[in-house]
């Protein structure tokens, strides 16, 4: 075991920390709106620090520990073309904006406002079957992180002739278990005010862990080292890493293309893209998200690049030679390579650091299966069962069916993690598994907040293209070509062209997941064109604009903005200090974009090639520069969160619950939209 007594002492503080402030909060869970979406009542910078959290998680941190280790900072460059695109979606409200206007509480709520009721059943099957496949495998990641971590010993039985790791299915119910119990307690509103200080947590930890790096391992050290990998993988010089075939530029593009295309698509937390207060609130969450950003860079990159560092330098031959020992004892290769780090780092860390550190991924990993869990049996029964019943649910059986739902969730994820065998990166394995929902889905988001001219129609061929194409992605990828075709060469010798084909499939997740949502964009466009829109669909009131605009959504007015801000996006609901944001994220991406820009011209125009060196103080000013970010954002968010949760609760406080805001839709509108007199003022 690797943790100590004053380890596991830190451990099990957060842990019964976190259920005291889960417990708290369950009083102010008292509706379905309560349990889906914190009754629209969040704050930005809670909503965006639990939103990160519930977004990263330990498989977050594996999953890109897994690619920088591989391609070091040449990946991290290449990156910078997707931060200016996420920071231009941020500021511009895309998606985020008119999403939150139609006040529905997932996604395919609102397909059946804009397209129909037989779009939203199809469009919620797709989208839970490919969550929970695509978070099938997120227990396994966890657990085996906190084993090798913690050095916990592995132990396994014979069961039926299925060798079962004994070691890795308890751990994965004990995690599980506290995530079911955080979701339970409170729903939207335990799992949002627990994620919150799971994500403050974790980043004051990884700042120390950091620290720690930095300082045993030395900057220097780093840079020499990575100035000794392949000339034509170099983990330093970005245009001198053609060998990295998997996270090279390409990769990068086609991620930036697929992240317009599946903005806020993804629904594995749904539950955070409807509980902001209002729809400018949830615009200025996802701004602070550009400098939440930085916080999440350098977790992701400076702590594989160290474990490098140490595995492949002599002075540190000792070290690496333990690591290497504990690495041997991984027998699947694709999980030693998620292993590196977590390995690397149990070694390097002393006794109560390990404990923090052990502690946040705890919280983290929690954070991302409480929303997980949260959002899939959310999905299931707002967006299956309830399409299907034609009596309307009272809120305790709403309430009551929505937990045993995520208990189903959980139970799954827990089989499927002990099962499937995982062939491919696990980056690329989200892109492949989201792409069976968000293939067609972009689509018909998109078009559906966009475009007065999308259609049923092209609802429907879209969903068909995306969840068919990804599908068989997925099977092709992870099923056919590792297990099947082998198979198939011996028996089939004299097929030729069978013979010929690679040993590894050409593509991997994110080319096939691309492929698939561009052949469904099409298939929406073309489809839509050659049918007619319904008649009594009314873009206005699904957005609540004009004389349907409603009062609870309504933020500060000021007045009217001069052209050039119009011209950026910022409207008369901008405070001052909404303006600071706004240009402060605007000026950091523009600044992080031109050094881009610039040294692809420099490369690739001018024909400018700078030296490893050149490249070592780039790094060094880059790394820093983004520590100090980090720092202030943390700060910031601490004080805006505590201020934003604590509003949040005088505001349930005294709430009145609308009964029938529980998702129902008839004719293109919400039931909630509707005026009611019956509310819910006990639980």
């Amino acid at each position: 075991m690797n943790l100590h007594l004053i380890d596991w002492t830190v451990v099990i503080s957060v842990i019964v920390l976190l259920l005291f402030i889960a417990f708290t909060s369950m009083r102010y869970t008292k509706s379905a709106a309560d349990f889906l979406a914190a009754n629209r009542c969040a704050g930005r910078y809670l909503l965006g620090m639990a939103e990160m959290a519930a977004g990263m998680g330990a498989v977050g941190l594996i999953a890109s520990w897994e690619m920088y280790y591989s391609a070091g900072f040449s990946a991290m460059w290449w990156s910078g073309m997707v931060g200016p695109v996420w920071v231009i979606l941020s500021l511009s409200g895309w998606i985020t904006y008119r999403y939150r206007a139609t006040r529905a509480m997932t996604m395919a709520q609102f397909f059946e406002i804009r397209y129909s009721k037989k779009v939203r059943l199809a469009s919620g099957i797709i989208a839970w079957l490919s969550g929970i496949i695509n978070y099938g495998i997120f227990p396994a990641v966890t657990s085996r992180f906190l084993i090798y971590l913690c050095g916990i010993p592995i132990s396994t039985v014979n069961l039926w002739g299925f060798q079962l790791n004994l070691t890795l299915a308890i751990t994965m119910f004990i995690m599980l278990g506290i995530a079911i119990a955080f979701t339970f307690m409170g729903g939207l509103i335990s799992i949002m005010i627990t994620d919150f200080f799971q994500g403050q947590f974790f980043c004051i930890v990884f700042i120390i862990v950091l620290a720690i790096l930095w300082h045993n391992v030395g900057w220097t050290t780093v840079i020499k080292t990575l100035q000794a990998s392949d000339e034509s993988a170099s983990m330093l010089n970005p245009f001198k890493s053609g060998k990295a075939t998997d996270f090279n530029a390409y990769y990068f593009m086609t991620y930036a293309l697929m992240l317009v295309y599946g903005y806020k698509a993804w629904q594995g937390t749904q539950g955070f893209n409807c509980s902001a207060k209002s729809p400018h609130e949830a615009r200025m969450a996802g701004v602070l998200s550009a400098f939440r950003g930085t916080i999440l860079v350098l977790m992701y990159v400076c702590a594989p690049i160290c474990v490098y560092v140490v595995l492949k330098n002599p002075a540190f031959a000792g070290l690496a030679g333990n690591i290497q020992n504990t690495l041997k004892t991984v027998t699947d290769e694709n999980v030693r390579g998620q292993m590196v780090v977590p390995i690397a780092l149990a070694q390097m860390m002393p006794i109560g650091v390990l404990g923090l550190m052990v502690a946040s991924v705890v919280a983290a990993a929690v954070a991302n299966d409480d929303t997980n869990l949260h959002s899939w049996g959310s999905i299931f029964i707002q967006d299956v069962v309830m399409p299907l019943r034609k009596k309307s649910l009272t809120n305790q059986q709403h309430m009551r069916l929505l937990r045993l739902s995520v208990i189903g969730v959980a139970a799954f994820a827990w089989i499927f993690s002990l099962l499937f065998p995982l062939k491919d990166y696990l980056l690329m394995f989200t892109q492949l598994t989201g792409g069976i929902y968000i293939g067609g889905a972009g689509s018909m988001i998109i078009g559906g907040l966009y475009w007065k001219r999308g259609t049923t129609a092209g609802a429907w061929a879209t969903m068909i293209v995306g969840a068919v194409g990804a599908l068989l992605g997925v099977l092709t990828v992870n099923v056919f070509w590792p297990y099947l075709l082998p198979g198939l060469k011996t028996y089939y010798e004299n097929w030729h062209w069978l013979q010929k084909l690679p040993e590894n499939f050409p593509l991997n997740g994110m080319q096939v997941a691309a492929i698939t949502a561009g052949l469904a964009a099409v298939s929406y466009v073309v489809t839509s064109l050659l049918t007619k829109v319904d008649p009594d669909f009314d873009m206005d009131r699904m957005l609540h604009r004009g004389k349907y605009k409603l009062e609870q959504d309504s933020t500060v007015q000021a007045r009217e903005p001069k052209s050039i801000m119009k011209l950026l996006g910022i409207g008369n609901e901008f405070t001052r200090g909404d303006k600071i944001i706004y240009f402060a994220a605007l000026f950091y991406s523009l600044f992080t974009f031109a050094v881009f820009a610039t040294g692809v011209i420099c490369y690739k125009l001018l024909d400018i090639e700078f030296s490893d060196i050149q490249w070592g103080y780039w790094w060094t000013f880059n790394i820093s520069m983004m520590a100090v970010i980090t720092i202030i954002v943390a700060v910031l968010f601490i004080w805006g969160g505590i201020r934003d949760m604590l509003d949040l609760f005088r505001t349930l406080k005294s709430a009145k619950r609308n009964v029938n805001d529980d998702g129902t839709v008839v004719g293109h509108h919400n039931v909630s939209d509707e005026k009611t007199t019956e509310t819910i003022e006990k639980p």
